[in-house]
Formats: C-alpha cells, sequence, structure tokens
C-alpha cells in the first residue's frame, strides 16, 4: 500500500509539494505532543512530526523535513 492509498499526503515516496524524496522510519514512540522518536535505520534515532497522520509505535511512516507526511504500515 502506498502512502496515498493509506491517506497520506504523497505519491509514491516522493513529496508532492517539492518533489523530493521521502525517507521511510520506525516509530518508537510518540508523544503526547505529537512528535515521535524515529528509527531512521542507520543506528539513529530521530524526533519528528507525526500531527498530519495517524500512526503509533511500530508504524513505518514516510518523513519530509521532519514531518511523516504518510503511513506504509
Amino acid at each position: 500500500m502506498t502512502a496515498s492509498e493509506a491517506g497520506g499526503n504523497c505519491a509514491g515516496d516522493h513529496c508532492v509539494t517539492c518533489s523530493d524524496e521521502a525517507v521511510p522510519v520506525r516509530i518508537l514512540r510518540v508523544g503526547d505532543d505529537g512528535l515521535a522518536e524515529v528509527d531512521t535505520g542507520d543506528g539513529r534515532v530521530e524526533q519528528v512530526s507525526v500531527a498530519l497522520v495517524d500512526a503509533v509505535a511500530g508504524d513505518t511512516v514516510l518523513v519530509h523535513a521532519k514531518e511523516a507526511i504518510g503511513v506504509v504500515s
């Protein structure tokens, strides 16, 4: 399922606004402040906004500019 099929604001793995690639990351935990700690897949943990998506820990989301724009699983 693509992010756009899941209700996200993206098409495939690219941002429709600027055509840059979105990066898939796995959510480790979601805070009450709309921010989530994510596993980038290369040993780093970063914080991103999940305000635009309905995602929970364990989901993979596409992130562009520190903003989750679609849930892919």
